[in-house]
């Protein structure tokens, strides 16, 4: 039974799974905003003329503007986060040198609250403690990794290629067909896409199904028909 077990899980990766969803849902998030916010614009843009080059150039600037300041926001974020990590850590190190024994109690009261008896706690605080005490204590006391901090850049990049990737579909999608047909053809290729996110964001977050695509796919509908009429109304005042 034992090595059924251990077969069953030998290829399981049990390490990090968190943060990898985490970046998956990230990444599914930011091509989301970047098919809704580049699709309200060149909507809305075609609403109010029918040049292509002008549609075209604000749906560019629209993914470069939102490009980079989805990566800009997520660096400024992330580096913050990084900072009162690395600031919470510096003071455990400081506790771990100037009190190890309160700290181990501590430690072995966090394993007492989660179950465990006061023997076995004490054991367990103990021996993590002598094999890593800054590793232990961070993960228990602070659920953080010393080894493995978020990284500003990376959640930066990961932003701007989400956001570039999902931009381009309803940038491609009205950039293509004939002028009768482009608003239609933009606005079926963001359905399908906001669908796709959609299903794969219930996947990774075990929700409903149905009603991630429905709420997605509505939201898009209904940025793509107000800043359409927007364009309209813009446009046939201007002209």
């Amino acid at each position: 039974m034992t090595e059924t077990v251990d077969a069953k899980h030998e290829h399981e990766p049990h390490e990090n799974i968190g943060g990898k969803l985490n970046w998956l849902r990230a990444g599914v998030l930011g091509a989301n905003d970047g098919i809704v916010s580049v699709a309200g614009i060149v909507v809305g843009v075609a609403g109010a003329t029918t040049d292509s080059t002008t549609i075209l150039t604000a749906g560019i600037a629209g993914l470069v503007a939102g490009a980079l300041s989805m990566a800009g926001g997520e660096y400024v974020s992330v580096s913050t986060q990084r900072d009162t990590e690395r600031a919470l850590l510096r003071k455990e190190k400081i506790e771990l040198k100037t009190m190890p024994e309160a700290e181990e109690r501590e430690l072995a009261e966090i394993y007492e609250d989660k179950g465990l008896s006061s023997e076995v706690a004490a054991q367990v605080a103990r021996e993590l403690t002598e094999k890593d005490a800054l590793q232990a204590h961070a993960e228990a006391e602070l659920g953080i990794d010393p080894g493995n901090l978020t990284s500003p850049w990376q959640a930066a990049w990961a932003s701007l290629v989400a956001f570039t990737v999902g931009a381009l579909l309803p940038l491609i999608a009205i950039a293509l067909p004939p002028l009768s047909w482009r608003v239609w053809a933009c606005a079926a290729a963001v359905v399908v896409g906001l669908a796709l996110t959609g299903l794969i964001s219930a996947r990774l977050g075990d929700a409903d199904v149905r009603r991630a695509i429905i709420r997605n796919v509505g939201v898009g509908a209904l940025t793509m028909l107000v800043t359409y009429y927007v364009g309209v109304i813009f446009g046939t005042t201007v002209g």
